[in-house]
């Protein structure tokens, strides 16, 4: 599939509001930065509903039906491997601080049930709500393709209510990484990828328009310290993350620049392996100083060249030698 404009723009966008947004957490003790952080991560959420059902969808346009196993074999191919040199090394460098049921969650991408997660492997709890999501769409997908927006939008109704529920029982805060909890941003960007190809071109006053909850939500959040509020449940975080599928959809119309110029472009490319890498150098329980934000874009250059891109290229080899194999048998 050919790249789509302007989405590895937004990825740096999204890795730089993690980033910046957890060192200015940590070092000024600020509640609005580490809401920044999370509004990383919930476009990281869009972006991937968004691109993985556009996957899906033009796999059952092309073949009426979608193979689960070549598409888990290809996010293995995608996320595994950088993700398990990153925890071999921290399971490595923090042994001691470490218990079995933590290595274990976070090897099985459940980081986001284990509640009592080590400050160095907090951030993988968005990856195991990632996998989990590659895990349950694809085949939901498949099973029950006619009823696919139905499906979506129940999901988006009733993650609100499990928030709820999660603090009505007490169990707020870390409740809130479980994947129920997260699956109604991830079930936008499906929406979104069902309905681009209808939606008109978006006017550049109305991106203007849905910037404004994008950046005034998290302020709120930040003011409020991540309490909820059944306004932020029921009305500002919905508007933010419509305005965030809103924006995504005219940055792909639009394709601007500077979204899209080599270097900008790099940096949404290497966003996963930063990510990954991120949480050492710029979190945890002590400040850090400004520069080694540049020590996690070294260790993320690392892992984007010498673990993700060698996989990649297998994963290249492998598909190319299956239509080989294809060809032959039609062949014959």
């Amino acid at each position: 599939m050919s790249r789509i404009p302007s989405l590895d723009g937004l990825r740096a966008i999204s890795i730089l509001l993690v980033v910046v947004g957890h060192w200015a957490e940590l070092r000024y003790h600020s509640d609005i930065a580490g809401a920044f952080a999370n509004l990383g991560v919930r476009i990281f959420f869009i972006i991937s509903g968004f691109l993985i059902t556009t996957l899906l969808l033009k796999e059952h346009a092309k073949t009426s039906t979608i193979s689960l196993r070549e598409f888990y074999i290809r996010r293995a191919y995608r996320i595994l491997p950088a993700a398990y040199v990153f925890m071999l090394a921290a399971f490595v460098i923090f042994w001691r601080d470490l218990r079995w049921i933590h290595m274990a969650a976070a090897a099985l991408y459940l980081a986001n049930f284990d509640f009592a997660h080590p400050w160095f492997l907090g951030h993988l709890w968005s990856l195991s709500v990632e996998e989990q999501f590659y895990f349950l769409w694809p085949g939901v997908l498949k099973r029950w393709f006619h009823h696919r927006v139905g499906i979506l939008v129940s999901v988006v109704a009733i993650a609100p209510v499990y928030r709820i529920a999660c603090h009505l029982l007490g169990l707020r805060g870390r409740a809130d990484e479980t994947f129920p909890a997260v699956a109604d941003i991830l079930a936008i960007g499906c929406l979104l990828a069902l309905s681009s190809h209808r939606l008109p071109k978006i006017k550049t006053s109305w991106a203007v328009a849905m910037f404004l909850p994008v950046v005034t939500v998290p302020i709120y959040m930040g003011v409020l310290r991540f309490h909820l509020t059944p306004a932020l449940l029921f009305v500002l975080w919905p508007l933010m993350h419509l305005s965030i599928a809103g924006l995504l959809v005219h940055a792909v119309q639009r394709a601007y620049w500077f979204l899209n110029v080599k270097p900008v472009v790099w940096l949404g490319k290497i966003s996963y392996s930063l990510y990954l890498w991120q949480q050492l150098f710029v979190f945890g329980q002590h400040p850090r100083p400004w520069y080694l934000m540049f020590a996690a874009v070294a260790m993320a250059c690392a892992s984007y060249y010498l673990v993700e891109q060698p996989m990649l290229r297998l994963r290249e080899r492998r598909l190319e030698k299956r239509k080989l194999l294809a060809k032959f048998a039609e062949a014959a």
